[in-house]
């Protein structure tokens, strides 16, 4: 299919607004925000993006008041001495011939300090603090704050706003029964709850007028008790309309539900029908979000008439030209979002600014140059992994003559082993995306053969990376040769089929990947919407999965499990293995490995686990032998990835060193 034939490029008129093409950055939060002493810096990442071909861009949302700032620190946009430092981000992004709208948030109970208010004073489960109630003379003041921001975003160039209704943000706060217990004119009735939110739109629309865009985000589903329906929520997607916007964005979810919306276990698209039926009962543009990061579900959104716009954010950190790719017919060049949240939302909640762990040149984009390189070098890169794959492809793209070393039959490394886990298939497709752009940078790939220093030599590289990896630590006790213990590579790469008892050594990320593994088998990846539907209980009773083998994991340090898990993906591990039955036992003394089982201790108590496999998880060590070797010849050599540091697997760290270091030559 050509560039012009996708329906993903095709313009669209929101309000008066002519779209050059469907695809819109949606919101998320940098980091940025709070700082505007580092504008230059969020105006430069929304101009990369920009320059990529997005057809619109959503900022990161700014509060209307002090009150409704998400965290503890500056984050609103009120007051008019805050529009210069704004003008640089929209200059920016016009410049780059792109769009910018500005989301006007108010976290309500969900702001982390102790001002929060909300339309009830109810603590929500994920904070500390409980929220004064806003008063009525308040609550019209807060109306007249979403208009002020919206009229001081006009003033600083954005092309309009988008209020942020859904998700479990003030708005939401104010339309559910869980959340609004008033018995005033703002709450009781739906239309009553109601009042608020369309009271916002009515004033956002007579502040920034008929000819700059108004986008409301709303809830497709709430995934919540005491949320609203879905027959609720159409009706409200017809009163947004009637009130003055332009186009509805949808959301899912709260951020308190108890059910993963996009993360990796969510399968793509998993929410069409819940949009379509918005798009089914209004006139207006309807945009799509959720777990939408492959050019092919995107254009089939579309063409199926789900929506009108496609909304992704994870997305254009993983590659802010993705549009332009799809245009130039290039679109197995794509840096493809695997979904891992480790160093956008788990930065984000931990306080970092944000980045992307398959490309950190996101929110990093001054630390990196496109200049072609003044003194062109002949690079080697020993090893295939994803650290070797960001260097050469760094490398190459500034012109450099790389070559890249793989011992293996293929490129990828720990990746290719992580596309084997439930919910990590993504992992697959971002390899195959790493090899195409490899061959697009003019890397030399050589696979299959491993390196002697001898043929090194004889290269004459100017320039060596060693990115050779790491290997499994094996188990140190009687009985570790036992052919039942395996290493965790031999099941992923399905060398080993595990038996019916399983016993899993180590509790870092990768045993929690294996337990899953294990416990699902090996015949659930890539579950189907209904499965996932049914699984998490959407629009039914959940239907728990049942254990495939039994599985206990085993750790000698005290705690409880999976605590250095992702921030915001960790819980969704600890549920499924939890509803597995995955039995998990700390403070553990391996004993000994024989016939009758594995003997451990626990609590100065010997017990022994049948067993028919044992999977060691316990940590890796760097293979570096080969680095030693060129350094005693007198060979310069960069470490980066595992070789440089082994420990618990480290993705997001080893593609940084890898980027820097291929950049930096």
């Amino acid at each position: 299919m050509k560039g012009e034939d996708f329906a993903l490029l095709q313009s669209l008129s929101v309000g008066s607004v002519v779209l050059p093409n469907r695809v819109v950055m949606g919101s998320m939060h940098t980091g940025f925000e709070c700082h505007p002493e580092r504008f230059d810096e969020l105006a430069r990442f929304y101009a990369e993006r920009a320059k990529g071909g997005v057809g619109l861009i959503t900022t990161g949302g700014f509060a209307p008041n002090f009150a409704g700032r998400m965290k503890d620190e500056p984050g609103t946009l009120e007051r008019p001495d805050q529009v210069a430092d704004h003008r640089k981000i929209t200059e920016a992004v016009h410049a780059a011939g792109g769009r910018i709208v500005l989301q006007i948030l108010h976290a309500g109970r969900y702001g982390y300090h102790s001002a929060v208010v909300a339309p009830s004073p109810i603590k929500s489960p994920i904070n500390r603090d409980v929220p004064r109630e806003l008063g009525a003379v308040e609550i019209v003041q807060t109306i007249a704050d979403y208009a002020n921001t919206a009229l001081l975003a006009i003033a600083a160039g954005y092309d309009g706003v988008e209020v942020m209704g859904s998700e479990g943000y003030l708005i939401s706060q104010f339309l559910a029964s869980r959340t609004n217990h008033r018995q005033d004119e703002w709450g009781g009735s739906l239309e009553n709850r109601a009042r608020f939110p369309l009271s916002v739109v009515r004033a956002v629309r007579q502040a920034i007028g008929a000819d700059r865009i108004l986008s409301y985000r709303i809830s497709a589903q709430e995934l919540i008790e005491g949320g609203l329906s879905d027959d609720e929520i159409l009706w409200l997607a017809k009163q947004v309309e009637a009130a003055g916007a332009d186009c509805l964005s949808t959301g899912i979810g709260w951020h308190e539900s108890a059910v993963p919306t996009i993360a990796g276990t969510v399968p793509h698209a998993a929410f069409a029908e819940a949009i379509r039926r918005i798009k089914n009962v209004v006139s207006i543009p309807v945009t799509a979000s959720n777990r939408i990061n492959l050019p092919e579900d995107a254009e089939r959104l579309l063409v199926d008439g789900v929506a009108d716009l496609i909304s992704m954010a994870r997305p254009f950190l993983a590659d802010p030209a993705f549009v332009n790719k799809i245009r130039d017919g290039k679109s197995e060049l794509i840096n493809i979002c695997i979904a891992c949240n480790q160093a956008c939302l788990d930065h984000y909640f931990t306080g970092q600014i944000i980045s992307c762990l398959v490309n950190p040149r996101a929110a990093r984009e001054v630390q990196f140059t496109d200049e072609p390189a003044a003194v062109i070098k002949r690079v080697g890169v020993i090893g295939g992994g994803v650290a070797g794959i960001s260097a050469a492809l760094e490398a190459g793209r500034r012109g450099h003559h790389v070559t890249l070393y793989e011992s293996g039959p293929e490129v990828g490394g720990q990746f290719n082993l992580a596309a084997q886990v439930p919910g990590k298939e993504d992992y697959g497709r971002a390899i195959e995306g790493f090899r195409q752009q490899l061959r697009a940078a003019g890397v030399h790939v050589r696979t299959g053969e491993r390196i002697e220093i001898a043929a090194l030599e004889r290269e004459n590289f100017d320039e060596v990376i060693v990115s050779t990896g790491v290997t499994p630590r094996l188990l140190d006790i009687p009985g570790a040769d036992d052919p039942r213990v395996v290493g965790y590579t031999s099941i992923l790469d399905g060398s080993v089929k595990a038996g019916e008892r399983v016993v899993i050594v180590g509790a870092g990320g990768i045993g929690h990947d294996i337990a899953l593994t294990l416990a699902l088998g090996e015949d659930h990846r890539g579950q189907t919407v209904q499965a996932f539907e049914r699984r998490w209980g959407i629009g039914g009773p959940a239907t728990l999965p049942q254990p495939h083998r039994s599985v206990t994991m085993l750790k000698r340090s005290p705690g409880s499990f999976g605590k250095n898990l992702g921030k915001s993906t960790g819980w969704i591990l600890r549920t499924e293995l939890k509803d597995l039955g995955v039995r998990q036992l700390a403070e553990v003394k391996y004993l000994k490995i024989d016939a009758d089982g594995f003997h451990v201790e626990i609590n100065g108590q010997v017990e022994v686990l049948p067993v028919d496999t044992i999977v060691v998880c316990a940590g890796q060590t760097s293979v570096r032998h080969l680095a030693d070797e060129l350094e005693a010849r007198g060979q310069s050599v960069r470490l980066i990835g595992g070789a440089k540091l082994a420990g618990e697997l480290d993705a997001k760290r080893a593609i940084y060193e890898g980027a820097v270091i291929g950049n930096g030559i």
